[in-house]
């Protein structure tokens, strides 16, 4: 199952959902750092450590310190991995409000992680898209 390309199809179809969560981005120095209890929604490797975004509440119960205090919101339709101009099309009105956004695209679906005070403008300005 490869997903959808079709650009015009990718935007009518976003559905995008608002999580509930606020997430933390961490950074751990190797693969055995990551604490116990600690369920990361993505984890990527650079040179400098593991990144870690993480349930806010599991970063305070395991003493890490993060940045970026953030919310969710997937795009629920089923994006291939190259589709060309998805993204792009999604975070221009939202760059045009202002709204920083760290993007992570998974196997089915992209998710923006947008700052926890502007998810629900963020949100907003995402259904619209879809509707238009």
């Amino acid at each position: 199952m490869a997903g959808e390309t079709d650009l015009a199809v990718l935007l009518q179809s976003t559905q995008p959902v608002l999580r509930p969560s606020t997430y933390l981005f961490v950074t751990v120095g190797t693969r055995d750092a990551v604490p116990e209890g600690v369920s990361p929604v993505m984890s990527f490797w650079e040179d400098e450590g593991q990144t870690l975004i993480i349930p806010q509440e599991e970063a305070t119960t395991a003493g890490l310190v993060g940045l970026f205090p953030c919310r969710m919101i997937t795009l629920r339709i089923h994006s291939s991995l190259d589709a060309v101009g998805f993204l792009a099309a999604v975070l221009v009105p939202l760059a045009a409000a202002g709204i920083p956004v760290n993007p992570v695209s998974a196997f089915y679906h992209d998710h923006l992680f947008v700052p926890a005070e502007r998810a629900e403008e963020a949100f907003r300005i995402l259904e619209e898209l879809a509707r238009t």
